[in-house]
């Protein structure tokens, strides 16, 4: 019998291409084409030939003996059932059989049927795939071309003239399928735009093992390029996914944009059946993971999804397989792995191993918990994959040897199978990670690389250059003012606008009934249609008695006409009508307008009107809007309306608006960042009758974002702020990623049987339009199913985020009903409303954590039928590690211990932070990613307050600190006083692990430091942003408390607040170690005040005082108001650095401190009813009773105590000359600073230098003003000073006048000679512009007599002002390294035994200005100069330093008068301008090198006592140094 196959489609030639082969236990024995005796009949080949040669050929390879043993098995080979040729007809299958006999003489029978579509093979050579092995050793397969792992899929005929041909290859592990492409055509830009089919499932799956420079299409289909050969274009894919059945492609040819289809349909090819030929060989688990994570290292370490995962670990398996199918062993595998070497053992030998391996089998689970306990016991250190194979291997060895010992497995599973590790091990089983790391290893890096610094013009200098359009009100809007000023509470404010008319609707609430004013500038008569409503879209008849006079009642509706105004002083006629109705059910008045004869609508819709629209008191008067960028915020404010629509017209309009935003600078950002903020916390409306997509509110957001990423790129110095509107916005995404909000809904509801209810009402708000609420009800419904059905959490999570019943009724699709599910829908539930949680926060939650993460590393959410499959695709470019470190992140993110957290956290943002840098398009993932990171640090850290709780030592607090305090660095624009803080924190738990004995006292200094620096940003944003939500807050009617705290919240949602309370708890521990003070002054504002005592400032923060009080109050938790009349704030309680009471106590000018002595404490509450001044400094508080007359004069709280009214002033004459030199220094030339610098020259030791010095004399100032040259200089000056009898305003003006003042000739030649003859620099020299810059100093010099502090305080003591001269020291600037202040006699204490002393870096400006911050201050014994004792570390973080250049000082008669203290009342001025630099203690030789610092504060010392000395009295004595020597700038007597 003769098996008889079709071969007229097969070749051209049966001996081109035709191969047999027989197999033998997976070997192949090939036979040759040219002994291969072809016969045809017609058009079939006769087999018969082919079984003599078949059984020639397995005689000569196998012996006869074997035939007689063995069946040929029969071999099927099948195509598609469902794929067409290129005709489009399907062709009809043909089968023939031949048999063999038992025997060489008679061959057994066997079957041998083929099954060919359409035109079935190639004319080139083809490959079609083995059969599977049953029970049989010999397989006579036939296959075209050479491959035998080869098959068929197809041969198409495209355009009658181009050819494709597609085989695929099945890999014996049976989970890796390649299908190859090869088309005769030729083309640079030719794609396969292609898509994976999963069961009966049409809808295009795609998968995630893609070729390189694969492209996703709009998350509908893949798009890889073919490569180019010679005349024909080829193309490789892998087919991971076990689940796909078939691939459907089209062909593109982009350059000519050509389409190739299969007769206008998809080209659609069945993947073979696959086939494992290793089936019964198992993979040991562990090689698994190792061959997954080093296939994970290879593709770069990417974010994997859990279908990613499954895919790839089982890629993993069938790569060993693989290994195993071509010969290689499982230890052979293993060795490779480890790197191990070595001969292999003899045989006998490796035969008795594998008998032991045998008997002694260690399962696997005891091993890993071996590893993990060896893990442990190294420090849990990150392993490599070949580490952590090797460490496996030697917890086995272990465990043999136990075995070879005689100890059963069962006693070693008791042993070490318990308790903790147990549960570990488990865990980390069945995440499959073998060794994770529970602690990332930081890198070190350089802190100064976190410097930002950013040149952003100050608010002031921004309001200059922006020019603010003042708009006159309308008719309708002054018609609208006038009727608001009688008083009463305004419930809702509306203006519609119709091209160049206005409609008014304005409710009021005057005792107790409604008032609903409408007004228009329409010139047309008007009537009103309108009704009254109980809920949204009724239309009510109004009762008769509510009608204005002529109405008419109708059906469902009324009809009253508008009247004109009488109102004369509006700039054109308004017509209006007024309805009052009383204050019941109804909620708003639906209406439309009829004007001859045609209706007026609101862009095609009734108007409507709420009564109370969220209950809000609208502010009468919004401010001129100063501080502001007041032409954008009225912009935001006309556009409101339209923006309450939707989200999408929201983000829209903001899009809009991001260039005059940009444009106007940092003000128009903030007034973005407020409007978003005012969304975002609920204070407008998000949708309003409005029904809108997801996928157009996530393109919306999408645009906005797009816009805002672009501007964080071009404008670095406003990243912070766009950070912050990013963070209110949300991310947006591709349409897809918001369309699947819409369609998931109906996939959770269908798959869960629950399609009424709640379910059915959420769907319908999520299809009208969704919100970020969306994202809170999701995790209620969670959080409700978790609990096993408790509703009452169900609420607790929806009210702790803001959503109350109420709210859910406001919806355009209320929410009425409560979820009620059944038990069996739990795991389902959960499962689906999980996947649902990921495509909410995608959109709406750009800071969160799992969705920004899966943002940047990639994720691929699968389509259900009608729901559209989302794929993202991985970020390129990330750093080496990253996905690890995410990946560590995630998994601890929920840790109770947060400190590795926290560390994996910063790790991750500094990785990230040089990426935030670059130009990309998917900067704003990266963004998100980031905030999302920052914020994770706040909540992680409120987590672990109990972990801080149980800390033994201050070191842990310490090292928190820092980690938030880097955190806020990494977020922030100009950084620099951050970065010096942060730096000094590592200093002081460097100090402190190695137990300096002032550990504390620098910690302290540190701390106090980073007070100043989250007081300072406070202010910052203070300055920035609250004038803005003020002016915006009040057009838009936001809720005042909300405006109020406006930026108390956005400073509280960020790190700073966070580190505020950190720095808290570690202050008490600091001055505890250090025997510090009892205060902790918050807002140091001297005061006066009569003393109460309360409980609580709650219970007291509506009172208004009647008078200044001081308020010692038990309780101060931080979210309440400081009562009107309170002047200070006195609590036992820690309120944050940062709270709502601090920040109000700063603003309001309120003393505000802590008191942590009890004793003090009992001694101000015993007080209560006194009158007490409060002086506080930056550590302390200083109070004493004072009488009743000096309140009225507590605002000159620079005297130093009263003057006895002998004090006189001696007026001062004109010496006759303009300049003098040191030597002609006298009382009636100079004042005694000038005279003291005279004195010391040549007395003092010759170490300590003074500088030179000349002057300009008293009466001087009067000479220039009485020159000619000023004649109408002083005639001002006369009127302005008549004035300042009456009006102390003028004192500026008198200032501005003086600096009018020309120099006399004679001046400018006399101060030259005597400066060049003393041996200074002449300014002139380098240029007139040079001398006018001195000329200048020398005038302010002289206009300080007119300063409001000393003005005031001369009045005070009853000095006459016009008798105070001012003379002019000159003195050549020293270029100071350090400036100081000695008093000879303790100030605190009276010790005249000991120095005190206090240094700063730089200029001393900063030690005698008011620059904020404590210096370095010491004490040291008169009789041991040499060992200074330092009292405190600097925390000022300012310094000052100056060019050389000549300075020029007040020296008044009226500074050292006995009894009046007023050394500091006139300025210093040098003649160039004081450079600003933010200073690093960390580096400072004078706080870190011991040998250093006593040198240096020994000299100043000696130098002090020196003067001393040489005057016989104490001494206030100023001085600098500089490169190590003292220099000595002025000294008086010690008050």
């Amino acid at each position: 019998m003769a098996a008889l196959f079709p071969i007229s489609h097969v070749t051209t030639h049966p001996r081109a291409s035709l191969r047999f082969f027989l197999t033998k236990q997976n070997r192949h024995v090939p036979i040759d084409d040219d002994k291969l005796p072809f016969t045809t009949d017609g058009d079939f080949l006769n087999f018969s030939c082919i079984s003599q040669v078949l059984t020639r050929k397995m005689s000569n390879s196998v012996g006869q003996n074997l035939i007689q043993q063995h069946f040929l098995r029969p071999t099927v080979l099948e195509h598609q059932s469902k794929l067409k040729g290129s005709s489009g007809i399907p062709t009809n299958s043909l089968c023939a059989t031949a048999s063999l006999n038992q025997s060489l003489a008679q061959p057994r029978k066997f079957q041998f049927s083929t099954k060919f579509y359409g035109n079935g093979l190639s004319k080139r050579k083809q490959k079609l795939a083995m059969a599977s092995p049953r029970a049989v050793t010999f397989i006579p397969q036939a296959v075209l071309a050479a491959d035998p792992a080869s098959e068929n899929l197809g041969k198409f005929n495209i355009d009658g003239s181009i050819e494709l041909q597609v085989d695929a290859i099945a890999h014996t592990s049976g989970s890796i399928t390649q299908v190859n492409f090869r088309i005769m055509y030729t083309s640079d830009s030719l794609i396969l735009h292609w898509g994976g089919i999963r069961g009966r499932n049409e809808k295009w799956v795609l998968p995630s093992h893609q070729p390189e420079g694969t492209k996703n299409y709009k998350n509908r289909a893949l798009r890889t390029p073919f490569v180019k050969s010679g005349s024909s274009s080829y193309l490789k894919l892998e087919i991971v996914d076990p689940e796909i059945d078939a691939i459907e492609f089209l062909i593109f040819d982009e350059a000519r944009n050509k389409w190739m289809k299969n007769n206008g349909q998809n080209f659609h090819v069945k993947l073979p059946h696959r086939k494992t030929l290793v089936s019964n060989i198992s993979v040991p688990e562990d090689l698994v993971q190792i061959q997954a994570y080093l296939r994970w290292e290879r593709k770069g370490k990417q974010m994997y999804s859990p279908e990613q995962e499954k895919e790839e670990y089982e890629a993993a398996r069938a790569e060993l397989l693989e290994e195993i199918a071509r010969g290689a062993s499982v230890d052979d595998i293993r060795s490779r792995m480890t790197k191990k070497g070595g001969q292999e053992k003899g045989g006998q030998e490796s035969k008795k191993t594998a008998v032991n391996e045998t008997n002694n089998k260690i399962p696997d689970d005891l091993v890993q918990i071996q590893a993990y306990i060896r893990w442990e016991k190294a420090g849990k250190p990150t392993y490599s994959p070949e580490q952590q194979l090797r460490e496996f291997e030697e917890a086995r060895k272990e465990l043999q040897s136990e075995v070879e010992k005689g100890v059963s497995l069962d006693e070693i599973q008791k042993k070490i199978n318990k308790g903790e590790i147990k549960t570990k091990v488990s865990k980390q089983l069945q995440n499959k990670r073998y060794f994770s790391p529970e602690r990332i290893q930081r890198k070190q890096r350089d802190l100064m690389q976190l410097l930002n610094k950013h040149a952003v013009k100050s608010v002031a200098e921004t309001q200059e250059s922006i020019s603010v359009e003042t708009k006159p009100l309308t008719a309708v809007e002054r018609f609208a003012k006038e009727k608001e000023l009688d008083g009463s509470p305004v419930m809702n404010k509306k203006i519609f606008k119709f091209g160049e008319k206005e409609l008014l609707v304005l409710v009021t609430k005057p005792a107790g009934k409604l008032n609903i004013l409408l007004a228009t500038d329409f010139e047309e008569p008007l009537t009103l249609h309108w009704a009254l409503s109980e809920k949204g879209g009724q239309w009510l008849p109004p009762p008769p008695s509510v009608l204005p006079p002529g109405s008419v009642s109708l059906d469902k509706a009324a009809e009253s006409k508008f009247s004109t105004s009488n109102s004369a002083d509006l700039p054109k006629q308004v017509q209006c009508i007024e309805i009052e109705i009383e204050d019941g059910n109804f909620k708003g008045m639906p209406f439309v307008l009829l004007s001859g004869g045609n209706w007026i609508k609101d862009k095609g819709s009734d108007f409507y009107v709420e009564f109370s629209q969220r209950i809000k008191q609208v502010q009468k008067d919004a401010g001129d809007g100063k501080g502001t960028a007041k032409v954008l915020l009225d912009r935001i404010a006309d556009l409101e309306s339209e923006a309450q629509k939707s989200f999408m017209h929201r983000f829209n309009i903001a899009s809009d608006l991001m260039d005059q935003a940009k444009n106007t600078g940092e003000l128009g950002l903030a007034g973005i960042l407020v409007w978003m903020r005012f969304m975002a916390t609920r204070q407008l409306i998000w949708n309003k009758n409005y029904n809108v997509k997801p996928r157009e509110i996530s393109k919306a957001q999408d645009r906005l974002t797009d816009l805002l990423q672009s501007i964080y790129n071009s404008h670095p110095q406003h990243r912070e702020l766009l950070r912050m509107i990013m963070s209110t916005v949300g991310r947006g995404g591709e349409g897809d990623v918001g369309q699947r909000i819409r369609d998931e809904i109906l996939v959770i509801q269908r798959n869960n049987d629950c399609k009424g209810g709640m379910m059915e009402e959420w769907h319908q708000k999520l299809h009208n339009n969704t919100s970020p609420d969306d994202v809170v009800i999701c995790q209620a419904l969670m959080d409700y199913i978790k609990s096993d059905f408790d509703i009452s959490v169900y609420w607790k999570t929806l009210n702790e985020n803001g959503i109350t019943k109420e709210r859910l009724l406001s919806y355009d699709r209320a929410i009425h009903s409560e979820p009620s599910f059944r038990r069996d829908q739990k795991d389902g539930l959960l499962r689906d409303l999980g996947h649902y949680m990921r495509t909410l926060k995608a959109v709406h939650s750009g800071a969160d954590l799992e969705s920004a993460i899966a943002n940047c590393m990639g994720y691929r959410a699968e389509g259900q039928g009608f729901m559209v499959g989302v794929q993202i695709n991985p970020i390129p470019g990330l750093p080496s590690g990253f996905p690890e470190l995410l990946r560590f992140v995630l998994e601890h993110v929920e840790d109770r211990n947060v400190e590795a957290l926290l560390e994996g956290l910063l790790e991750a943002r500094q990785e990230l932070r040089p990426l935030l840098f670059k130009s990309s398009d998917r900067l704003k993932d990266l963004l998100f990613l980031d905030i999302a990171l920052d914020s994770t640090v706040r909540t992680a850290i409120e987590r672990g307050y109990e972990e801080l709780n149980n800390a033994t030592r201050p070191e842990k607090i310490m090292y928190f600190i820092s980690l938030v305090l880097e955190n806020l660095a990494l977020s922030s624009d100009d950084n620099e006083d951050l970065v010096y803080c942060l730096k000094g924190w590592h200093h002081s738990i460097n100090m402190c692990k190695s137990q300096n004995a002032h550990w504390a006292l620098y910690a302290k200094s540190v701390l106090d430091r980073t007070r100043l620096a989250l007081a300072s940003k406070a202010e910052l944003y203070q300055r920035i942003l609250q004038p803005s939500a003020d002016y915006l807050g009040s057009l838009l009617g936001v809720d005042q408390w909300a405006i109020n705290i406006f930026t108390e919240e956005i400073i509280r949602a960020g790190s700073a607040a966070t580190l505020s309370t950190l720095v808290n708890r570690l202050d008490p521990v600091l001055r505890e170690t250090a025997h510090l003070g009892s205060w902790q002054v918050i807002s140091p504002v001297e005061v006066v005040g009569y003393v109460d005592v309360v409980d609580e400032l709650l219970s007291v923060q509506n009172k208004s005082y009647d008078r200044p009080t001081i308020l010692v109050a038990k309780s101060v938790k931080g979210e309440e108001e400081i009562p009107d009349g309170a002047v200070a704030v006195l609590t036992p309680d820690m309120p944050d650095v940062l709270s709502h009471v601090s920040v109000r106590a700063r603003n309001c000018k309120v003393c505000f401190a802590t008191c942590f002595d009890p004793n003090i404490l009992a001694d101000l509450q015993a007080k209560k009813g006194k009158l007490l001044r409060l002086k506080p400094s930056s550590a302390d508080v200083v109070y004493s009773e004072v009488k009743e007359g000096e309140l009225a004069d507590s605002s000159s709280s620079n005297l130093k105590g009263d003057v006895p009214s002998s004090i006189t002033l001696v007026r001062k004459q004109f010496g006759g000359k303009y300049a003098i030199s040191a030597e002609e220094f006298t009382p009636e030339m100079v004042g005694a600073k000038s005279r003291n610098i005279s004195y010391l020259k040549g007395k003092v030791p010759s170490w300590v230098g003074i500088p030179t010095s000349v002057a300009l004399p008293f009466g001087v100032f009067e000479k220039v003003l009485a020159d000619k040259l000023n004649k109408e200089v002083d005639e001002k000056l006369q009127i302005l000073k008549k004035k300042l009898e009456g009006d102390t305003g003028v004192l500026e003006e008198i200032r501005k006048t003086v600096l009018q003042l020309r120099a006399p000739p004679q001046l400018v030649q006399e101060l030259k000679t005597k400066m060049q003859s003393s041996g200074m620099p002449w300014p002139g020299d380098e240029g007139e512009q040079r001398w006018e810059q001195a000329w200048t100093a020398i005038k302010k010099v002289w206009a300080s007599k007119w300063n409001e502090r000393a003005y005031f305080s001369t009045r005070k003591v009853k000095l006459d002002h016009d008798y105070l001269c001012m003379a002019v020291l000159v003195q050549e600037v020293i270029n100071a390294d350090y400036a100081f202040v000695i008093h000879t006699t303790n100030p605190s204490s009276g010790d005249s035994s000991e120095i005190y002393t206090e240094v700063v870096k730089g200029l001393g400006e900063t030690l005698v200005g008011a620059y904020p911050g404590r210096a370095l201050s010491f004490v040291c014994k008169k009789n041991n100069l040499n060992s200074p004792q330092v009292l405190g570390y600097p925390s000022k973080p300012i310094g000052l330093f100056i060019r050389r250049s000549i300075i020029f000082r007040s020296d008044s008669n009226g500074e050292d008068l006995e009894g009046y203290a007023g050394a500091g009342l006139y300025d210093s001025v040098p003649m160039d301008e004081e450079e600003k630099v933010v200073l690093d203690y960390s580096s400072d030789p004078l706080i870190n090198d011991g040998k250093f610092q006593q040198e240096i504060l020994s000299s100043i010392a000696r130098a002090g006592h020196a003067i001393e000395e040489l005057y016989g009295s104490p001494q206030d004595i100023e001085g600098v140094i500089r490169e190590g020597k003292v220099y000595v700038v002025q000294t008086r007597p010690q008050m």
